[in-house]
């Protein structure tokens, strides 16, 4: 690439989401293309950190997209392709190994989109995970469900959070499962249920360095509460005790395993009631979703949309460094809510930083210096939420936009 012409990121998406990942490429000189699907044509974007943008139909097949952005690459250098969400991840790794750019192959990309995957290169790196087989050979899975007892969890390969996931409680429900799939079964796999507490750590990646990683935990488990209905919180863990630093520690041995070399990652782990062992769960190479990175942002001043853009501008060829840091704790409450526009004004606590607007939801980003006070105001919340707010509906066996 010549040197005094300007970077071009072409950034993939099938959601409303990425604006300051937008935003920074443009600050940072890039010429910035978003590719995104017809619904959201008129959507929030930040219209004046893009240069062009493009539309596409919805599940688009990946040969088209392939044929498209190469008709586009006739008449306009394009140096990077990322994908804004996990769910087009998978596209924009075969975009760039048809136009040969730098960044995540298909063979990567699937250590932070495929479970099984995550889950085999995880358990070959020495880290815990729980007791799985793949749905392919019914020897295998019946060997599998006399040796590990059950309930077990049928899980989409390549779905996030409790979308699609089934609680089997006998080899006999699992079989009409499986019929019921039919061809489409061999894209999920059989775990081992596990009962504990969850956790996420997000991390900044580069050069296969973390440099930055932050533990938090939910309140109920994200399975629990897609599934059944309820109020979804997460905080900043105390960064001293003892679940943030095994978390941290586990978290960098899994990275270096799966061979991240930059970026940011969402990790979820779950600590065990029975042993109070860490067992990995899965990791994304993406930004987190509900509102958490607003939470780090609040307590850290750390925004990852911004140091994921500042990362993939540089590519390795520039130095990057991470940003002073704070060291406030923060969380966020949210629920689905009967009204179309909650009012909140009942809530007043000086530590409330942002109101969450979004149609039927309620909820808010809280901040304070002490993790002690944003753990008692996400208890008292969440207990109001309930009469106020909550409601209640089935939980997709897709993902919605």
């Amino acid at each position: 690439m010549p040197a005094d012409r300007p970077i071009t990121i072409l950034c993939v998406t099938s959601y409303e989401k990425g604006q300051e990942f937008l935003r920074t490429c443009k600050s940072l000189g890039c010429t910035v293309l978003l590719l995104t699907v017809e619904k959201f044509r008129h959507a929030n974007w930040p219209h004046e950190a893009i240069d062009e943008m493009f539309f596409m139909p919805p599940e688009l097949p990946i040969r088209d997209m392939i044929h498209a952005v190469s008709y586009a690459a006739r008449t306009r250098h394009i140096d990077r392709i990322v994908a804004l969400d996990e769910f087009d991840m998978e596209n924009v790794a075969a975009l760039r190994e048809h136009l040969r750019l730098p960044g995540m192959g298909l063979t990567m990309v699937r250590y932070f989109r495929d479970k099984l995957a995550m889950r085999m290169q995880a358990r070959d790196a020495g880290i815990l995970v729980p007791e799985f087989s793949a749905v392919l050979n019914y020897d295998d899975l019946r060997e599998f469900m006399q040796r590990v007892p059950g309930p077990w969890l049928l899980k989409p390969r390549a779905q996030a959070s409790g979308i699609g996931m089934k609680k089997i409680t006998s080899a006999e429900e699992l079989w009409p499962w499986l019929d019921q799939l039919g061809d489409q079964q061999s894209e999920y796999l059989l775990e081992q249920f596990i009962p504990g507490s969850v956790f996420h750590i997000d991390s900044v990646v580069s050069e296969r360095a973390v440099l930055f990683a932050e533990a938090h935990a939910y309140g109920a488990p994200p399975l629990e509460t897609s599934h059944h209905g309820g109020v979804f919180t997460t905080r900043t863990l105390p960064r001293n005790s003892g679940d943030a630093l095994a978390l941290k520690e586990v978290n960098l041995k899994l990275i270096g395993g799966l061979g991240l070399v930059r970026g940011v990652t969402h990790g979820e782990f779950l600590k065990a009631q029975a042993d109070n062992r860490l067992y990995f769960l899965e990791i994304a190479a993406r930004v987190g979703g509900a509102f958490i990175s607003d939470v780090i942002e609040a307590a850290t001043g750390i925004n990852l949309w911004r140091e994921w853009a500042r990362l993939d501008v540089g590519a390795g060829k520039q130095p990057y460094e991470l940003p002073p840091l704070r060291e406030d704790y923060a969380g966020v409450i949210v629920s689905l809510a009967r009204q179309e526009e909650p009012d909140t004004s009942a809530y007043n606590d000086p530590e409330i930083i942002q109101r969450i607007s979004k149609y039927h939801h309620a909820g808010f980003v809280l901040k304070s210096p002490s993790s002690q006070r944003i753990q008692e105001l996400l208890d008292s919340y969440a207990q109001r939420f309930q009469s106020d707010f909550l409601a209640r509906q089935p939980v997709p066996d897709k993902p919605t936009s």
